[in-house]
């Protein structure tokens, strides 16, 4: 579904910089993320040098984002603005010509191994690269870089928080291991709303199934429901997740026609207000790991 640019003579929204924002100094960069996952990597990395605005709020969904007014001022008095990239941001090219922002977004995906799929005839790319701690690694190290470039007196800062952030994602890795790797592999399977945990699914072999695409904008067609429907059943899939940025009527559907029962909310491509349980992506990560193994190891 196409969304359209409001104009840039309505009134404001809001603005989202208070869980990411240092306080400001005339020397920190003024810094613009895509969304929630990506505003909290930046400021671990880039500390208390950036001050960091997420065009989407919390519990937003990035696929159907709509920018505004304010969101276009934002970009436009950045220092440097960072997309995950890979088809995420689709209204990031017409946010940036209602702006005039006259900069280059930083791609922090650039060089993570990404995962092709068929949909609907098509081969896409899945965005969610995030929903993988190794391929946040990467991300890190294209953060730092960029604000490394845009305020080279700041680098060792940005070089000792990268570092220490490293470390913790290594860890939040070897977590998911922990907590699933003894989970028998049959039994690792969940439905949920959209096709977003595919990298999740690869590193620590858990069988994701969804009733949407890549996407949320994508709709399912009411063969490709029953198809589902009939896999979930013969799979033997016990449990479904809805997600905390869209809707959840239609894996709710699906789940009611198979019997498989609620395993709760998942965090997949936003993060919680401040004060929720998802609040940075550290926190995030280990919430769904938690909520899929508790489900899971029920079910084995």
């Amino acid at each position: 579904m196409q969304k359209r640019l409001f104009l840039l003579g309505l009134a404001l929204p809001l603005c989202f910089s208070g869980a990411f924002a240092s306080a400001a100094s005339a020397k920190d960069l003024n810094v613009v993320a895509s969304f929630t996952v990506l505003a909290d990597v930046v400021h671990q990395v880039g500390g208390d040098k950036v001050k960091v605005t997420s065009l989407v709020q919390p519990n937003g969904d990035p696929h159907e984002f709509e920018p505004s007014p304010a969101d276009a001022k934002h970009l436009k008095a950045a220092d440097v603005v960072f997309v995950s990239g890979e088809g995420l941001e689709g209204w990031m090219n017409r946010l940036i010509s209602a702006s005039g922002y006259k900069g280059t977004p930083v791609t922090v995906s650039e060089g993570i191994s990404l995962h092709k799929m068929e949909e609907d005839g098509k081969t896409v790319t899945d965005p969610h690269v995030w929903n993988d701690p190794l391929n946040v690694k990467i991300w890190v190290k294209n953060i730092e870089a960029a604000l490394k470039a845009a305020d080279p007196e700041d680098a060792a800062v940005f070089t000792a928080n990268a570092d220490a952030y490293q470390k913790k994602l290594d860890a939040l890795n070897a977590y998911a291991h922990q907590k699933i790797d003894k989970i028998p592999e049959d039994r690792r399977k969940v439905l949920t709303s959209h096709d977003a945990f595919g990298y999740f699914g690869a590193e620590y072999k858990v069988k994701f199934l969804s009733p949407l695409g890549v996407s949320t904008e994508t709709e399912a067609s009411a063969a490709d429901v029953a198809k589902l429907i009939d896999q979930i059943k013969s799979e033997g899939v016990k449990t479904y997740f809805f997600e905390n940025s869209n809707d959840p009527r239609l894996v709710k559907q699906v789940a009611k026609a198979t019997g498989a029962t609620s395993g709760g909310e998942l965090y997949v491509e936003a993060l919680s207000k401040k004060d929720g349980p998802a609040s940075t992506y550290e926190k995030m990560f280990r919430f769904n790991v938690d909520q899929l193994a508790d489900a899971m190891q029920k079910n084995s």
